[in-house]
């Protein structure tokens, strides 16, 4: 049991999968969650979730692409609450399969837009916030694609590594001043985007999981609060595998 109350949390890209599992964990400790994505209908859902459980949260439309949305969201958290303790950097999209020589450069940008770019202005904005709030802890969920290669995912890959390094510079270049930064990798999760391959693919994927199973997205919510909570303290910069045990393969 974690004690969270009186403490504030941004969750991006909470309207659905490992987002959602994560601002309903934060809210069962006490936290009052800011849901922020860019699907209104996913985000006020994980609100009403949240509220029916007698939790607290609301909702900021928040497209991650674009730095003047989150420096929105930042400001209206600071405005209306005074604070913000911690920040969980998780929206992200994908690609379609394909190899390198046929990745087009809109396509590449629009990934790295997201995936990279969103985690770089979103922490940008959120450090001199948790700063101002006595420090705090930010946890960017990266991926497996983020630690090895991944076939056919070169513009995801890259912007997951990508994740990984700003993860451990923005760790050092804050260590000395209160505010913490990790990354989680999580291995294939039972989510929403699981569930579009075909059967066959969804075998094809979890066959490379040691444990023989998809994670579930408590599962990675559960070590994304751990490391926001004071339990990890002593932890920063570090890029942690939820895996299944496939990265000791």
């Amino acid at each position: 049991m974690y004690e969270l109350s009186e403490t504030v949390v941004l969750v991006t890209g909470a309207g659905s999968g490992i987002g959602q599992a994560t601002a309903k964990r934060f809210a069962r400790e006490g936290a009052t969650v800011v849901v922020a994505d860019i699907d209104v209908e996913g985000g006020t859902e994980t609100v009403s979730q949240i509220e029916d459980t007698g939790g607290t949260a609301t909702f900021e439309k928040t497209d991650v692409g674009r730095p003047d949305s989150i420096e929105s969201t930042v400001d209206t958290i600071v405005e209306q609450y005074g604070q913000l303790d911690y920040a969980v950097n998780n929206a992200a999209t994908g690609n379609d399969p394909a190899p390198i020589t046929k990745i087009e450069e809109s396509e590449w940008d629009r990934i790295n837009d997201i995936n990279q770019k969103g985690v770089w202005i979103g922490m940008k904005e959120q450090i001199p916030a948790l700063q101002a709030s006595g420090g705090g802890a930010i946890v960017n969920v990266a991926s497996m694609a983020g630690i090895r290669g991944s076939p056919g995912r070169t513009p995801y890959s890259a912007s997951k590594h990508g994740v990984v390094g700003l993860t451990k510079t923005a760790a050092l270049e804050f260590a000395d001043s209160g505010v913490r930064v990790n990354a989680v990798c999580p291995t294939i999760v039972d989510t929403p985007a699981l569930r579009t391959l075909s059967e066959d693919e969804q075998q094809q994927v979890i066959s490379k999981v040691p444990m023989g199973r998809p994670a579930q997205p408590e599962e990675v919510a559960n070590a994304i609060l751990w490391l926001c909570s004071d339990e990890a303290s002593f932890i920063t910069g570090q890029v942690i595998p939820i895996d299944g045990g496939e990265s000791q393969q």
